[in-house]
């Protein structure tokens, strides 16, 4: 039986509708899986382990829902089956092995060392999860000694976000340990409707406030690099040790320690010879209603500059920037503007800055070690800085595309930053031009991007690019595509995407994002196609070829 959400179904929030069409699309993948391990010493109590966890799942009901289409809408729905909460055994006869709790599953177990990072890291690949049909998330507690265990948690990026590990982690201490959090204020499917208020009523003043600051850069300059990409690709990982200095420079300079981060990397960014640098950074969603809520509450928004003077000004004119970014940080950025088609990224270098709350919770009679950051094995795009700020301090790791940044280039911008940092510790006033900066890097203006990433030859890309990716691409108004379309089919497409933009005319070779089309217009458009012409669209498409004369060629081979 599935968990109920509170209220069944209700609409999925702007950032579900937007990651479930990039994963429709093809352009998410595991990135979007969300791994958190938790390592427990001590008599653990496995039954009362694993009734924790699924007093976490109904507490939480998005844990156990899906995401589906309906009449042109994405919804969240119950799954029809609760999430797995498993139970393993993995440590090979070791003296004092007990039998799996009563009514626990078990998984199949991959080669290495159990407990170790590529054990862990083979399990949460191998942790299927699948917005359409569930499950979205799954608990695996191991077994691997007498007194270790290891629970491994793996949920999906539109259910979970970083600060939900913190509320899993508090939630489920105090289910282990017999307590009674207090109930939520508001269910899942009410706080999306309340989000979706206020971000229908900043819209137009998101939309005139982006509209001169945003430029789709989607190249960028760094050490090495033979390309960019902003698609979802295997990574890998550098650790970055911050030190002190972050903390020792923010209190003079009149900054968080997050805003002297982003203005270094912005700062560094500039030195390696990109003129206008733009770094997206994840911002929190969450209100005073939803801070205890598993869930997702983050929006991806876009911060640019152009480093000059001295680093203490440049510093708080960022930290200014950051404040007026503030106001619209509900309001995603495809929404305000359209012209942003599916994609895991918006800028080829992103950030991500977590403060955690407090301490690690407390399970009675256990001692506990929680990986906040552990890695997925994918990356969003050609570079992401990753932060965790805890009362123990900073951690920080640069997650990397070695398709298009090897190594090598990788570690040059982790030892250029720290180096930058100690620089701006010693002289917060300095001149920018005088702090420890690396040569301009070579910039990747003949670099091609990943094959397949959106944009190559499809939203927002130029002309040239179109032209060179094929007939279809540059059929002409009144002209058929690649398969020879007819007309009729071309009119009735152009008729839907008018419908569906609310325009009263669109050419064949019209670019859906360059109409400002968006997540929302995908989804109605593949529901008008499907209702009326009985043809159901691939989500690819809209990469691939998002003009008119694309979806009606699209059509004519369906049929």
């Amino acid at each position: 039986m599935s968990v109920p959400l509170v209220d069944e179904s209700h609409r999925a929030s702007l950032a579900q509708h937007g990651m479930w069409v990039t994963e429709r699309a093809g352009a998410g993948g595991a990135v979007y899986r969300m791994p958190l391990a938790v390592r427990f010493d001590g008599p653990l109590d496995a039954d009362a382990m694993l009734d924790a966890c699924a007093a976490v799942v109904r507490r939480h009901p998005v844990l156990a829902s899906v995401l589906a289409e309906r009449d042109g809408q994405v919804w969240a729905a119950p799954g029809e089956a609760p999430p797995p909460i498993l139970f393993e055994d993995v440590s090979g006869g070791a003296p004092g092995a007990q039998e799996p709790p009563a009514g626990a599953g078990s998984a199949a177990d991959p080669a290495g060392e159990p407990g170790s990072p590529e054990w862990l890291a083979a399990r949460v690949a191998a942790a299927p999860l699948d917005l359409g049909t569930g499950p979205v998330s799954r608990f695996t507690l191991f077994r691997l000694g007498p007194l270790s265990h290891l629970l491994l948690v793996v949920a999906h990026h539109a259910v979970f976000d970083g600060m939900s590990k913190d509320v899993l982690l508090r939630d489920l201490a105090a289910a282990y340990n017999g307590e009674e959090p207090p109930p939520l204020p508001l269910s899942y499917g009410e706080a999306t409707r309340a989000e979706q208020e206020r971000v229908d009523a900043g819209l137009d003043a998101a939309a005139e406030f982006w509209r001169s600051r945003w430029h789709d850069d989607r190249e960028v300059a760094l050490p090495g690099a033979t390309g960019s990409s902003l698609r979802a690709a295997p990574g890998e990982a550098v650790e970055l040790d911050l030190g002190d200095e972050v903390a020792q420079a923010a209190g003079p300079l009149g900054v968080t320690r997050f805003e002297l981060l982003l203005a270094a990397l912005h700062v560094l960014l500039h030195a390696y010879g990109n003129e206008r640098v733009t770094v997206a950074a994840d911002l929190s969603t969450r209100t005073e209603q939803t801070r205890d809520h598993v869930g997702l509450f983050v929006n991806e928004l876009p911060v640019a500059s152009v480093p000059d003077g001295t680093f203490a000004e440049f510093a708080r004119s960022l930290r200014e920037e950051l404040r007026a970014v503030y106001r619209y940080r509900e309001v995603p950025l495809a929404r305000a503007l359209g012209g942003i088609g599916p994609r895991s990224a918006l800028t080829p270098v992103s950030v991500s800055y977590r403060t955690r709350p407090g301490a690690d919770p407390v399970f009675t009679g256990l001692n506990v070690a929680v990986d906040w950051a552990m890695f997925n094995g994918a990356v969003r795009n050609t570079l992401h800085l990753q932060v965790v700020d805890a009362p123990s301090g900073l951690s920080a790791v640069l997650l990397f595309n070695p398709a298009v940044l090897g190594r090598a280039g990788c570690e040059a911008v982790a030892e250029h930053l720290r180096a930058l940092l100690r620089g701006v510790a010693a002289r917060p006033e300095a001149p920018i031009a005088e702090l420890p900066l690396p040569a301009r890097a070579a910039g990747p203006e003949h670099a091609a991007r990943q094959d397949g990433e959106p944009g190559a030859a499809g939203e927002g890309a130029p002309e040239a690019a179109r032209e060179a990716a094929g007939p279809a691409a540059a059929a002409g108004p009144g002209g058929s595509g690649a398969a020879g379309t007819e007309d009729a089919l071309v009119e009735q497409v152009a008729a839907i995407w008018c419908e569906a933009l609310e325009v009263d005319e669109v050419r064949p070779d019209d670019d859906l994002f360059d109409l400002g089309g968006h997540s929302l217009t995908i989804t109605r458009i593949i529901a008008l196609v499907r209702d009326r012409m009985g043809v159901e669209l691939s989500f690819e498409v809209f990469i691939d070829d998002p003009t008119v004369s694309g979806v009606a060629d699209e059509i004519a081979r369906s049929r």
